[in-house]
């Protein structure tokens, strides 16, 4: 299969299926493509996260959603599919952005030994948990998040979608860092 790497569209349009902050239905809805292991992924979702509640006041919290879509880079994190199951095993117990958060800030430490340890801390049933990660229970919902991304253009982590259209100005990473006033500007464009 190939895909068209210059493609600037979402191809997996969001729905209840994806892990969403707000609501699927706001006027402005970013879809990131993230990796846990990834020092940008974890930036531009901090980024987002602060640009969200300086503009909750403007647009108000039904007007924003943020979707998170697993893009493990195994040939360079070797720790991100692992993380990315944990995640899915954690939102199987109802704690998917608690653990999203977790792994983001301890994104050095993502062995096995404290992925159990972040399971235990968030009070998740660590028998399910580790069931869960060793059957591979979510590799192929991650899979499919990877597909969507690859139809959608993504190479890389990050990447983000703001109502369906890609925003740029991380895909040359090496020569420019996303800003909080990117993103805010971005948001407001996309409103209007």
């Amino acid at each position: 299969m190939t895909y068209n790497r210059n493609n600037r569209s979402l191809f997996v349009l969001p729905s209840t299926q994806d892990h969403i902050q707000g609501v699927l239905n706001a006027a402005v809805v970013f879809v990131m493509y993230g990796d846990y292991e990834c020092f940008q992924s974890a930036n531009v979702y901090r980024l987002i996260k602060v640009a969200g509640q300086q503009l909750k006041v403007s647009f108000g919290e039904k007007n924003l959603g943020f979707i998170f879509r697993h893009f493990p880079q195994k040939q360079i994190h070797p720790h991100a599919q692992r993380a990315a199951q944990a995640a899915e095993a954690a939102a199987a117990q109802g704690q998917f952005w608690q653990m999203h958060e977790i792994l983001f800030i301890h994104q050095q430490e993502l062995g096995n030994g404290y992925l159990v340890e972040y399971a235990n801390r968030l009070g998740l049933d660590i028998s399910q948990f580790l069931q869960d990660l060793s059957k591979g229970a979510y590799v192929n919902l991650i899979n499919a998040d990877i597909e969507g991304g690859l139809r959608s253009g993504v190479e890389a982590a990050p990447a983000l979608f703001i109502n369906g259209i890609r925003y740029l100005v991380g895909e040359a990473r090496r020569r420019h860092r996303w800003t909080v006033e990117q993103i805010m500007a971005a948001i407001v464009a996309a409103n209007n």
